[in-house]
């Protein structure tokens, strides 16, 4: 099983597009609109400041800028019950994702004082694909719920080049044994969310490392390589 059919799910019966090629070409198109209305919605947050909450609406636009062309379902939730292949975790019934989505939010903004930038990003990532809330495009609406998480709580539209995302696509496999191990361990107990904290450090450290890269010439090792 290759990495990118690895917790993977979709309606067979959303699509919009059966052509293979054609729905690659919309999902890096719709990629890109997805990544620019996520940077709008981080600078809309950062200006309202302290009256910002996390809401499931803005969880549904990030979802329907991904999907919208390619699913009947882009922007709602899905109507029923999904596996996802390559993982042994089973997501919960379509009539508790609205109520579990509301937690994912209400986690975030009762927490937003009192833990970390990463945490959050962290936790939204993995409760996300956790509760599987639509029929496709989970992994997509995650990873960007998480860096618009990650932005307005750092208060900062990051920059650099290789952002957090692109780098998960890049390379998914320890994105999926993060998800993974936060999966086994939710199952008896609280999440383990240490990998997944890990993983968004590194990633976010390349991320910035650009930025110095870019203004000096200079290459800067990534942080675990650094400290070898």
């Amino acid at each position: 099983m290759s990495e990118e059919e690895r917790r993977h799910s979709v309606a067979s019966e959303a699509n919009l597009i059966l052509d293979e090629q054609q729905r690659a070409e919309a999902e890096a198109r719709n990629g890109l609109v997805q990544f620019d209305h996520a940077c709008s919605m981080i600078v809309d947050a950062i200006e309202k400041g302290k009256s910002w909450k996390l809401r499931p609406s803005a969880i549904l636009a990030l979802h329907r800028a991904a999907l919208e062309g390619i699913s009947s379902y882009a922007g709602n939730y899905r109507p029923a019950g999904v596996a996802i292949s390559g993982s042994e975790h089973k997501p919960v019934d379509a009539h508790r994702v609205p109520e579990l989505i509301e937690d994912l939010c209400d986690y975030v903004n009762d927490h937003w004082q009192d833990k970390p930038a990463v945490h959050l990003a962290s936790y939204v990532m993995w409760r996300l694909n956790w509760i599987h809330p639509f029929s496709d495009g989970n992994g997509r609406t995650s990873r960007m719920l998480s860096y618009l998480v990650l932005s307005v709580k750092l208060g900062m539209l990051l920059p650099g080049r290789n952002t957090i995302p692109d780098q998960i696509v890049d390379n998914r496999q320890p994105y999926f044994a993060a998800l993974e191990e936060a999966d086994r361990t939710v199952a008896v107990g609280s999440p383990n969310l240490a990998k997944m904290e890990d993983l968004i450090e590194a990633m976010l450290a390349k991320q910035l490392a650009s930025v110095l890269e870019t203004a000096t010439g200079k290459h800067f090792l990534p942080l675990d390589e650094a400290t070898e």
